[in-house]
């Protein structure tokens, strides 16, 4: 499983506020830190927009969506993670990896496995 979570830096009136992007990006790398120590993941990174600096991502890889799911619902993932979504695009941000004979989109619940 794939999630791609974009974040926008927060403005302020007179523009972009370096201290608000210096602070996203520190909580963003602090996010992933602890994501990478929850069973289930794979791997991830955090990266910036190179057309606009005020868009970050946050991508990570994962065994299955149950395991996701456990690391944001952890008791670092609400207290670290979670506020930092205030920022984030809404949008859909986790997907299926595609691979060869698997079936995509299949309308039933997926497991928590």
């Amino acid at each position: 499983m794939l999630v791609v979570t974009r974040l926008r830096t927060p403005s302020s009136p007179r523009g972009t506020d370096p201290a608000a992007e210096d602070e996203l990006r520190r909580g963003l790398l602090h996010a992933l830190a602890i994501l990478a120590a929850k069973p289930g993941h794979v791997g991830g990174e955090v990266g910036r927009n190179v057309d606009d600096p005020t868009l970050w991502v946050l991508t990570t890889r994962w065994e299955n969506v149950g395991s996701y799911r456990r690391a944001l619902g952890s008791y670092e993932g609400k207290m670290h993670i979670q506020p930092l979504m205030v920022h984030a695009v809404d949008e859909p941000s986790a997907y299926e990896l595609v691979e060869e004979g698997t079936d995509l989109n299949e309308s039933q619940p997926r497991s928590l496995g």
